[in-house]
């Protein structure tokens, strides 16, 4: 690894400032989609890790737009270039996935889309460095960080952080915005009820599993007039994951801050790669990565299933009308959130637990729902994209239902068929 200078301080916090929010009008839509990698015979077998090697040479030998990767208990993630529109987004990696889907169906593997793997505990495959450090780091708050890094799969929308003047499309209120309408999206999408056959009294057990974790690198930084300095502030306080080093060996002291680090600059002085390294270990529900990039939406089921969040999302954020009526929709839910910051305040919880069930997070969505749906013919989006929100609309949203309700209802039918089934005996 090649030596860099190290710097100092505040340069490094005028680094923060200067990357976190690239201000500007809101015309770039992304998208990362995780799926959990399965047999294709049998979802509840384990794939091996051989099987999964194969896999990632036989994928990256494809001709994609996407980024494709993988993270540590196999899970696969495609991340698109920025789009300049909500279709160009949708055409370029729905073309992706004609690619992947073929090639993984010819190996014996599918790709399913679960929050959280239902099926099995977690079982790390990637032994890189940088996951033995992390499994290390948060084995300190127990068997959460295993769920988080092997077994949770999630649809990640990045949207453009706005502009820099204030107004429904300034960067500080679409900071606000994402993460009081992250619950909302949080509820609707909820999709991960179950692990290891089990019900876990959670609609989205990911949003359970985050919040069980080092609340300096996972709770979101706290609400103020300055996100720019709240994040940055953030970042330096948050304990080192890992340092990086030539011998293979990243661990880093416990307890040790990046601020510290620099002021010690033990065991070596830090330079601007290893922060922007660090920004990379930080798993807060909405990171600034220039960009915002929501991270709170379980991964959905079906071939398309990612679409309706991606559409929904880009419809309330880059809609200035949608993304106003969204902003006085879930203002008042900052009251419900309190002053903790999310995943742990009552609004996530809420999210978590009971998602559509409970009447706050019901009426927004039920509100933001209809704000993009009157949006996408706006944003130009097909009447394909449109007809998939309005069918998750009356499935779910209207009916105060998510994707896991699904799940629940189709695990206590085959209980009670089991259950009828002995008693004829």
């Amino acid at each position: 690894m090649p030596v860099r200078p190290a710097v100092s301080e505040a340069e490094l916090e005028a680094h923060l400032h200067g990357i976190c929010f690239k201000t500007g009008p809101p015309r770039r839509i992304g998208v990362e989609i995780e799926w959990l990698v399965h047999d294709a015979r049998n979802p509840r077998c384990p794939v091996e890790p051989d099987r999964l090697k194969s896999a990632v040479t036989a994928l990256r030998a494809l001709p994609l737009t996407s980024l494709l990767t993988f993270e540590p208990g196999g899970q696969l993630e495609l991340s698109s270039l920025p789009a300049t529109s909500l279709t160009d987004c949708i055409e370029a990696v729905t073309a992706d996935l004609a690619q992947v889907r073929p090639a993984m169906l010819a190996m014996g593997l599918g790709l399913a889309g679960h929050g959280h793997n239902p099926w099995h505990p977690p079982r790390r495959v990637l032994t890189d460095p940088r996951y033995n450090a992390m499994e290390a780091y948060f084995d300190r708050w127990g068997s959460a960080g295993r769920s988080m890094m092997c077994a949770t799969a999630s649809v990640q929308v990045c949207v453009d952080a706005g502009h820099e003047e204030p107004g429904p499309l300034g960067y500080s209120r679409r900071w606000l915005l994402a993460h009081l309408l992250g619950a909302v999206l949080a509820a609707a999408f909820a999709n991960s009820p179950i692990s290891e056959s089990c019900p876990t009294g959670y609609r989205t057990t990911r949003q359970v599993i985050w919040s069980q974790l080092d609340p300096a690198r996972t709770l979101a930084p706290p609400p103020g007039p300055d996100p720019r300095t709240a994040w940055a502030r953030y970042v330096l306080d948050a304990p080192v994951m890992c340092i990086r080093s030539e011998d293979g060996h990243w661990d880093a002291p416990e307890g040790l801050t990046f601020r510290e680090w620099i002021r010690t600059g033990v065991p070596r002085p830090p330079t601007q790669e290893d922060l922007d390294y660090h920004v990379t270990t930080l798993f807060p529900p909405v990171r600034p990565r220039g960009h915002l990039e929501l991270r709170m939406i379980d991964a959905q089921s079906g071939d398309a299933g990612w679409i309706v969040p991606l559409a929904v999302t880009a419809a309330l954020f880059d809609d200035p009308e949608a993304t106003e009526r969204a902003y006085r929709i879930v203002k008042p839910l900052a009251e419900t959130a309190g002053s903790r910051p999310a995943p742990r305040n009552p609004l996530w919880r809420h999210a978590a637990r009971g998602a559509l069930t409970d009447p706050e997070l019901h009426t927004a969505a039920v509100a933001c729902f209809a704000a993009a749906q009157e949006a996408l013919p706006r944003l130009g989006a097909s009447p394909e994209v449109r007809a998939a929100v309005a069918e998750f609309t009356e499935r779910y949203v209207a009916r105060g239902r998510c994707p896991a309700d699904d799940h629940l209802d189709a695990l206590y039918a085959a209980e009670g068929d089991l259950i009828v089934g002995k008693d004829s005996q």
